[in-house]
């Protein structure tokens, strides 16, 4: 089972994230916040809010998982 291992912030919205298989995948969140019309996903756009990001467990989350993604979702970049 691959999980991640640690993430990077690349530059606003872009994350660069380390899967334990070696995989790395560099990846823009902001068209998928952006087109969210759940206010509680759309409060992401606010850039200090989406940088406090968390890489537990081999979990990626935002807010003690206010905000998460499936780890296959993640590593086949389809957010």
């Amino acid at each position: 089972m691959v999980s991640v291992s640690k993430v990077e912030l690349v530059e606003g919205y872009v994350l660069r994230i380390f899967f334990s298989d070696g995989t790395t995948r560099e990846m823009d969140f902001c068209p998928f916040l952006k087109s969210s019309t759940n206010p509680m996903i759309r409060k992401y756009l606010d850039l200090g809010l989406f940088q406090d990001f968390t890489v537990q467990n081999g979990d990626l989350f935002w807010n003690d998982y206010d905000l998460c993604f499936p780890v296959a979702d993640l590593y086949e970049n389809t957010i």
